[in-house]
């Protein structure tokens, strides 16, 4: 009784929509029909992906503090030269917009080291929950749950670990030892952000190379052990390359999550000691919405720069998998 009260209302709809969409179809075909179905969901795309990208190239054309475009000043490219300029780019004090070199800086060297760090963590990690353990299920579940933590939980739990009177220092006095400023420190704070970003995301990079492990087929490591082979010559001939795939995914999307790092990091430190973890994504949000003296065009420009670089980078990957792979295919 339940199932036919809730299926009611749907069979009746259809029912409604049957006649119209049959015609439909005799008169635009497949291809029509296709679009139809397609229709809603690039509406929503158009809506909340595309017009905001078009509206901030547009804001990133105009300077002022006003919020609406009609009432901005048209500059064409200036906020893209104010964010460029510098007269010696080996001295970022010399750059008209210095805050953003140094927060491109900064990203950049996250970028490679958080990036590197978490495929070899990631990696190691899928390989363990690969084999045999007991209780595996729960090993599992203990790597993935920092995924489903909100990275502003996943912020304030380590910055409650990591500060001064926090509880990394209580023990290390209870210990003997001395308190240390892990977020006082500029290197200490650079590192404190790789290794909390990399604790927060670790399960799901894990996840998608322990897919692309349980899917290599049993009989070539059989074979392999067989034959004698050891275990590194495995990994280097048989493991990573039928993992190149998902490996490629992973490394796509931590550059992409690595280039926008912001939730963490901002709340861990602020950005500081000092512009110690100043990034790409707080230089933006800085200026554009925080700052006294806010400035949404050259916001704007530099999340389009960013856009860019993000492109680039997923283009880059996406051509080296492609190579990668006809390589294989000739071999």
């Amino acid at each position: 009784m339940l199932g036919a009260v809730v299926t009611a209302p749907l069979g009746a709809l259809a029912r409604v929509l049957d006649a119209p969409l049959r015609l439909w179809q005799r008169l635009t075909g497949q291809g029509g029909m296709v679009a139809f179905f397609l229709l809603p969901n690039m509406a929503i795309f158009t809506i909340f992906v595309l017009l905001p990208l078009v509206i901030n190239v547009a804001y990133s054309m105009t300077t002022g503090a006003a919020l609406f475009l009609p009432e901005r000043t048209y500059v064409g490219a200036a906020q893209y030269e104010r964010l460029l300029r510098c007269a010696d780019y080996t001295n970022l004090a010399t750059c008209q917009e210095d805050q953003f070199w140094i927060a491109l800086r900064n990203t950049g060297t996250f970028v490679v080291l958080q990036v590197s760090l978490l495929i070899v963590a990631a990696t190691i990690t899928a390989l363990i929950l690969n084999r045999a353990l007991r209780a595996l299920s729960f090993w599992r579940a203990v790597f993935f749950f920092p995924v489903l933590l909100s990275p502003v939980v996943v912020g304030l739990i380590w910055r409650w670990i990591l500060d001064r009177n926090g509880v990394l220092n209580a023990a290390l006095v209870g210990m003997g030892m001395d308190p240390v400023n892990w977020l006082l420190e500029r290197n200490y704070a650079f590192s404190a952000a790789i290794g909390v970003t990399i604790w927060a995301h670790l399960g799901f990079f894990a996840l998608i190379l322990l897919a692309g492990l349980q899917a290599i087929p049993r009989d070539l490591y059989e074979a392999a052990e067989m034959d004698g082979t050891k275990p590194a010559r495995v990994f280097w001939r048989i493991t990573l390359p039928l993992l190149m795939p998902n490996m490629l995914v992973v490394i796509v999307l931590a550059l992409i999550r690595a280039v926008q790092v912001f939730d963490e990091a901002y709340v861990l430190t602020g950005g500081g000691p000092g512009t110690a973890t100043l990034f790409l994504t707080q230089y933006i949000y800085e200026v554009g919405f925080a700052s006294l003296l806010k400035n949404p065009g050259l916001a704007a420009a530099a999340s389009i720069l960013m856009g860019g670089v993000l492109i680039l980078l997923t283009l880059l990957q996406l051509a080296l998998g492609k190579r990668n792979e006809r390589k294989g295919r000739l071999k």
